[in-house]
């Protein structure tokens, strides 16, 4: 394959030979959308999960090098170093080119001072912190402190992995509205499927990686272990064992010799999540909505056919079935009113037996108790009154109504 096109046989060649190596990164090597671009000096990643790729670059890089650069590319997107960049500029004041290169030298030095071996080899042109005269094992923001550009990172110049390892826009970027980009919502459920997967296995992964599991998300929040006496309540609540079965005898069988009776079966209920998609909504809320979707999932047991997921603003959409937390649209960003969640929520295929809702808490509420019971989980909000609203500073929405079990997210 000659510079005038690029490679794609060779590329997702290497990303085979890259999912191989590291299965716990499968998910998100992917996930990533490749994009043919000469201008690029390599290969490099923006936040939108994109992949800018130089044919050339593909063309002169053995394969074994390439399914390392997969490795490391996708790595800056699963650490989020292009949010962690932009915070540290701001904090530090830190601004232009030059501190935008040593940022991406950091992250650089964070991913691959134990991305490799094992199946990978040490990529040509890589930095390790041992070149820098730093020790492994640190953060992006600690290697920072630690060097400035000078005679240690000559020859760096040419160093670019995309602004998803720096924060920092490129010419060739396409931006937020550009075509096969993911949503927060999406990049964050990408990085959980991840995480569960190291903790899963944790002995097949480095120690970085092991660390980076178990801190990519919030600890489980104490709602959940209501969210579970909910649904532990409804699973015995009478009418909810509705079925009857001949493998396990019923108790009352030894009262009547020579009789078999049927024993009621407890079947798990059915929970209908309503969430909040109003403009008064965080994306990084919604991507916690998602999570603790799939959270709901395994507290049923992992059944998904259980679970339907209404998105609701000032009007409510359908019941979406629960296939993959990351599938689920989440639509919105009006105004808020959860009344129409609750009615569509109670109006699916099936009825609920619980109702999780998900929200800022700026709704009307519904004025009578629905027929199930229903969890309040709310998003903070720092003001005094705990609610704010962008239309009206005046207002402050009534509180969950006494029917309602509530906690506070986060």
């Amino acid at each position: 394959m000659t510079s005038s096109g690029l490679d794609h046989d060779k590329l997702f060649a290497a990303r085979l030979h890259a999912a191989r190596a590291r299965p716990y990164l499968a998910s998100a090597l992917f996930a990533l959308h490749v994009i043919e671009d000469r201008s690029v000096p390599t290969m490099g990643v923006d936040a939108y999960w994109r992949m800018y790729v130089s044919p050339a670059f593909v063309d002169r890089m053995p394969e074994e090098d390439l399914a390392s650069v997969w490795v490391h590319e996708v790595s800056h997107l699963l650490r989020d170093h292009h949010t962690r960049s932009d915070r540290v500029a701001r904090e530090r004041g830190l601004t232009g080119p030059g501190e935008r290169l040593r940022m991406n030298i950091a992250s650089d030095c964070e991913i691959n001072d134990d991305a490799f071996g094992d199946g990978l080899v040490f990529p040509e042109g890589a930095i390790h912190p041992s070149q820098l005269g730093l020790g492994s094992g640190q953060l992006m923001e600690d290697y920072l402190r630690q060097f400035r550009l000078g005679r240690t990172t000559q020859g760096m110049e040419w160093l670019d992995c995309g602004s998803g390892a720096d924060g920092s826009a490129r010419p060739w970027d396409l931006g937020p509205d550009g075509a096969d980009g993911l949503t927060p919502q999406q990049s964050d459920a990408v990085r959980f499927r991840v995480a569960q997967g190291i903790k899963g296995r944790p002995g097949d992964a480095p120690e970085g990686w092991r660390r980076w599991a178990k801190e990519a998300f919030h600890p489980p929040q104490p709602w959940r272990e209501l969210l579970g006496a909910a649904i532990r309540a409804a699973a015995s609540a009478a009418g909810s064992g509705d079925d009857y079965t001949y493998g396990r005898p019923a108790r009352r069988a030894a009262s009547l010799p020579g009789v078999v009776l049927p024993n009621l079966r407890r079947t798990p209920p059915r929970v209908s999540v309503v969430i909040d998609t109003s403009g008064s909504v965080s994306d990084t809320e919604l991507g916690t909505a998602l999570l603790e979707v799939a959270a709901i999932a395994r507290a049923v047991g992992g059944r998904r056919d259980l679970v339907s997921v209404v998105s609701c603003d000032a009007a409510a959409r359908v019941a979406h079935p629960l296939c993959r937390a990351e599938g689920i649209p989440l639509v919105g960003g009006g105004g808020t009113d959860l009344r129409s969640g609750f009615t569509t929520a109670l109006r699916g295929q099936y009825r609920p037996d619980v109702i999780v809702v998900l929200t800022d808490g700026q709704t009307p509420w519904p004025s009578s108790r629905p027929s199930c019971r229903t969890v309040v989980g709310l998003f903070p909000r720092p003001h005094e009154s705990g609610f704010v609203d962008e239309d009206d500073p005046d207002y402050v929405p009534d509180r969950p109504p006494e029917w309602a079990r509530v906690v506070e997210l986060g």
